[in-house]
């Protein structure tokens, strides 16, 4: 308690100020992050007896599936930093694979990742026409958007796919990029590996996905995770960009171009879904266009953007765990991804004493209950059923979305209406 002067022989007593809380830097937090999951995925491995958990397979698969994903989120992540709901990113997406598939046909790998963009791009220009100038709800808009991407590339494999690969469902196949390996540091994690130390080799293994067989598609969007992170929060066009999407009157006002900061962001939105597709025609099997190719990635991205509250390190995490889950199932059996149950109940152990130290204790009983459901579930059955084992994404997604949705902060004005001068 402290005293105040107003005026002479007078004071006012007063509070002293709150201490402000100490919070952790967003890398520190990333690095706990990454500490935490490595421990339970290793704990998990070692007492399950499921070393492909934190195989290097694995890890290979993640990235390759993970990438669309990531790429599909950083689009919504422009999109709805700039007060535009884009659920049109799986039609974009569709458009950058037939676009990918046409462009790899007649320049090689390169080429087919700039006509990827190319063509996601014009699905987010027509989404940005009818929703920006016409006024069209975003969400009939992108709906929109998606059944003509599905229907337009359709109609154009047969036309231009068929004659040449006898089949009006896939393009001929296309050259793939030529990936790399970190050497000799490749072998020396595969040794490490092998040798099936506990947490050492799960480690090694980790590691040894990511530095084995390379894809300059890996490079090309981690430059695009960083590049989005400069510019939406690093420069000046990114900060009135993203004051469209939480108050575009006020920006208005200032001066700032609400129209065309929302086109710019809808248009890169489809180029980034559009680059995802195009990842996924360079990581398949052979790389080629193939009806229903995405599989929903669109809506995957959309869900990891918002995992990662509409932000490029967040959404980086929620593809990881998605592209993970995906990964797991085609490197290994449904006795591994059933294993990812009892990793569950041991993410549930930790929430709860994190609950309790911080005397949340509603939170921690919902989490303990939550773990011995689990648990049970683990213990009742010893694999999946293989008719659940293509959907393991998309469970994981409805799942971490119920559990995160108490953090979340969208734009404050992300898919309200905005006609220019309306503020007048």
């Amino acid at each position: 308690m402290s005293t105040a002067d107003t005026g002479p022989g007078s004071s006012v007593m007063t509070m002293p100020a709150a201490p402000r809380r100490r919070t952790l830097p967003a890398w520190a937090i990333f690095l706990i992050g990454v500490v935490a999951v490595v421990g339970v995925l290793a704990t998990t491995s070692y007492l399950t007896g499921k070393p492909a958990l934190t195989s290097s397979l694995t890890m290979q698969n993640t990235v390759t599936l993970g990438v669309p994903i990531l790429l599909a989120g950083l689009g919504g992540i422009w999109a709805e930093r700039s007060g535009m709901i884009n659920i049109g990113l799986e039609g974009m997406m569709v458009l950058g694979t037939w676009g990918a598939a046409w462009g790899g046909l007649h320049g090689g790998p390169w080429v087919a990742v700039l006509s990827g963009a190319l063509f996601g791009a014009l699905g987010g220009l027509l989404h940005a026409i009818a929703t920006v100038t016409f006024g069209v709800n975003h969400i009939v808009s992108g709906v929109a958007i998606n059944l003509l991407g599905m229907g337009v590339t359709k109609y154009l494999a047969v036309l231009i796919f068929e004659p040449l690969s006898q089949n009006p469902r896939d393009s001929p196949p296309i050259e793939q990029f030529e990936t790399f390996s970190a050497q000799p540091l490749g072998d020396w994690l595969t040794d490490l590996e092998n040798e099936q130390r506990v947490v050492i080799s799960d480690v090694a293994g980790l590691l040894g996905g990511l530095v084995t067989r390379v894809s300059p598609m890996l490079i090309i969007t981690i430059l695009l995770v960083v590049g989005t992170y400069l510019v939406l929060w690093r420069s000046r066009f990114g900060l009135r960009l993203r004051s469209c999407g939480e108050n575009p009157v006020a920006a208005e006002s200032l001066g700032v171009n609400v129209y065309f900061h929302k086109y710019v962001a809808v248009v890169m939105s489809g180029a980034l879904a559009g680059i995802g597709g195009a990842a996924l025609v360079l990581g398949s099997s052979p790389s080629i266009y193939s009806e229903g190719q995405t599989a929903n990635r669109g809506f995957i991205g959309l869900a990891a953007m918002i995992f990662g509250n509409w932000t490029p390190g967040g959404t980086l995490a929620g593809a990881t765990l998605f592209g993970y889950a995906d990964g797991l199932r085609l490197s290994a059996g449904p006795e591994t991804v059933h294993a990812l149950l009892y990793a569950a109940v041991i993410s549930a152990g930790l929430l709860v004493i994190w609950q309790l130290w911080r005397r949340k204790w509603r939170t921690a009983m919902l989490a303990a209950v939550g773990a011995v459901v689990v648990y049970a579930l683990y213990y009742a059955s010893d694999e999946l059923p293989t008719q659940f084992l293509p959907y393991t994404p998309h469970i994981i997604t409805l799942v971490v979305l119920a559990l995160a949705a108490q953090r979340l902060r969208p734009p404050a004005a992300n898919g309200v209406p905005y006609r220019r001068g309306e503020g007048d």
